[in-house]
């Protein structure tokens, strides 16, 4: 009995997370890979609002139509201050994933070059002239994988590099009463109890009486689902919201770490998204990287390199390692280094600065307005030891 036939594409994308599907979706829209055919594998159908993702832009994007709610005025405290920051020219945007999975994939298959398989990788391997997949139901092959699927132990076996979770729980509330300002995002409080950590609350409101209220922390370990809706609880409780109901829940870790993941990649197999390196080190935030990241990459196809090619490290990486081995060894001064840098600072300046724009002088200006002395010991650890 023959065995059935391997079907080869030139390109596979193992897991079909933000980055996959950002990257194919700019690769339809170059027209430059209509004569490529294109494998998207995933176990999940995208058909499920998992996810809500955030952040500050100054112009229009390939994103604009779909961009659920916008504010120009965001909120951040701590237990000593409040201070409302004037996001302009920035605004901060917020998409839901339903609508951002249904706004991609109704370009994606319709596409003939383009097949999306709801089947769960199981095995990669690379061979000197493709690259071997095998799902729950089928073999494929290709000429270059992208690889988004995020490999927990490879990054937690080793010790050189700071692993930290930004975890969360938020609930979609509607109160019955008018409460809060839908023009203006709570980006961070800090005023909700440290407990040794790095925790805030985050809200987005829609509405005076519909928000999404969202417990946060920067540390390595995740807490209990009490833990986590008590204090949400609590701080409903502290804004005088007695009457609501929930419409819906969320719940995420986001690994927050400066492993080189760019290392793995290969002359066939490039790490992307999460698995890539893409998520902002030192924030958790993943949407506005990974859409500067894909343009990059479907650019860099163009040039027929191999893979492994596309890497450039910056200085935003030793950035981002100095704030993550602050809070790997001092976990609870991440209230006083957000509130140093909020408290005084150009909200304009800082945004730019966190979305890896700024010169060196800019870079400056920002770090100083940190607790010097803390960096400084910071710098001094992550020299001997990188």
């Amino acid at each position: 009995m023959n065995s059935p036939q391997i079907k080869h594409f030139d390109y596979i994308f193992a897991g079909a997370g933000l980055a996959a599907l950002m990257t194919v979706y700019k690769m339809v829209l170059s027209q430059k890979f209509e004569n490529k055919t294109i494998l998207l594998l995933d176990s999940d159908s995208k058909k499920n609002n998992d996810r809500t993702w955030c952040f500050w832009d100054k112009k229009d994007s390939y994103w604009n139509s779909i961009i659920a709610k916008k504010w120009d005025s965001a909120l951040f405290a701590d237990e000593n201050f409040k201070r409302n920051l004037i996001l302009k020219p920035y605004q901060y945007n917020q998409i839901l994933g339903l609508d951002f999975y249904n706004f991609v994939l109704d370009l994606l298959l319709k596409q003939n070059n383009i097949t999306f398989l709801n089947e769960k990788v199981i095995d990669i391997n690379e061979l000197e002239t493709h690259v071997f997949v095998r799902t729950e139901f089928n073999n494929f092959t290709s000429d270059s994988l992208f690889n988004s699927i995020y490999t927990k132990n490879l990054v937690e076996a080793q010790n050189r590099y700071p692993v930290l979770q930004q975890h969360f729980i938020g609930w979609f509330i509607k109160t019955e009463k008018e409460i809060f300002n839908p023009k203006q995002a709570t980006f961070m409080d800090f005023s909700v109890a440290q407990k040794g950590n790095t925790r805030f609350m985050y809200v987005l409101p829609n509405t005076k009486t519909e928000a999404l209220v969202e417990y946060t922390l920067f540390s390595k370990d995740l807490l209990s689902k009490e833990e986590y809706e008590n204090e949400i609880q609590n701080y409903l409780d502290k804004l005088g919201i007695e009457n609501y109901i929930i419409i819906e829940k969320e719940q995420g870790s986001i690994p927050m770490t400066s492993f080189p993941f760019w290392k793995k990649n290969t002359k066939r197999v490039l790490n992307i998204g999460t698995a890539g390196g893409w998520t902002k080190a030192s924030t958790g935030y993943t949407f506005k990287n990974s859409d500067k990241k894909t343009t990059e990459l479907v650019a860099f196809l163009q040039s027929g390199k191999e893979l492994k090619a596309f890497y450039n490290k910056t200085k935003f990486w030793y950035y981002d390692l100095l704030l993550l081995d602050i809070l790997d060894k001092h976990n609870e001064l991440g209230s006083t280094i957000f509130s140093s840098l909020f408290q005084k600072g150009d909200s304009k300046l800082i945004f730019k600065f966190l979305d890896e724009e700024t010169s060196f002088l800019e870079d400056l200006h920002v770090i100083l307005s940190c607790p010097k002395r803390i960096f400084i010991n910071a710098l001094f650890r992550v020299i001997f030891n990188t």
